[in-house]
């Protein structure tokens, strides 16, 4: 599912811990970390994606988890042009995510990898709050920057306040796609729903 400007929807978590670190996975044969994220569904609300998502990355069920809270309205990012399969009926260009903040309220051995038969990652580890804003691929730390900075202060009030000293409080990148469209006539609006190293993969995966 892509929207009309090129925008494939798709959903982010920041699934933390009560001292307020977060979780962190690699790829599976790739050397890139990331956050668990994917496409959504036609027929999904980004809830219901979301927590989809975190069964088939994480292992994690509804009951696992504490939802505090949710980024509003769409943040997008660009595929690099590399990624961008121009040769495809309905080109995607970039994602256009709702992100979500969770507290695990479980035991960690309720985390796994292998719930599906291709899973998404093959290591994970805890991190610093901050940490992911200088170690996500390149094209994806805007609209982590954007993300982090709305889900920190829900974050600051359930975590140990050491876990995030150094971002809390800094402004956000700001969004090219919003930057572009800065001044121009607002279209009518649209119904619609909610890419490791590289994160580039045409399944919403990205």
């Amino acid at each position: 599912m892509i929207d009309p400007d090129g925008y494939r929807p798709n959903v982010g978590i920041v699934l933390m811990r009560q001292d307020g670190r977060v979780f962190w996975a690699r790829r599976v044969r790739r050397d890139g970390w990331q956050f668990p994220q994917g496409g959504m569904n036609t027929d999904e609300t980004p809830v219901e994606a979301m927590y989809r998502e975190l069964r088939e990355e994480t292992g994690l069920l509804p009951e696992h988890v504490e939802v505090l809270g949710a980024t509003p309205g769409w943040l997008r990012y660009r595929l690099p042009e590399r990624a961008i399969r121009r040769n495809e009926r309905h080109v995607c260009i970039g994602q256009k995510q709702v992100w979500f903040l969770l507290r695990m309220v479980c035991d960690e051995a309720h985390l796994r990898l292998d719930v599906t038969e291709t899973p998404e990652f093959d290591h994970w580890r805890w991190v610093d709050f901050w940490y992911p804003l200088e170690h996500v691929v390149m094209f994806k730390r805007g609209v982590y920057a954007r993300a982090l900075s709305h889900l920190a202060p829900m974050a600051a009030s359930i975590a140990a306040i050491q876990a995030m000293p150094l971002w809390l409080g800094r402004e956000p990148r700001p969004d090219p796609h919003r930057a572009r469209r800065r001044g121009r006539k607002r279209p009518q609006r649209r119904q619609d729903g909610a890419a490791g190293q590289d994160g580039t993969g045409p399944d919403g995966k990205n």
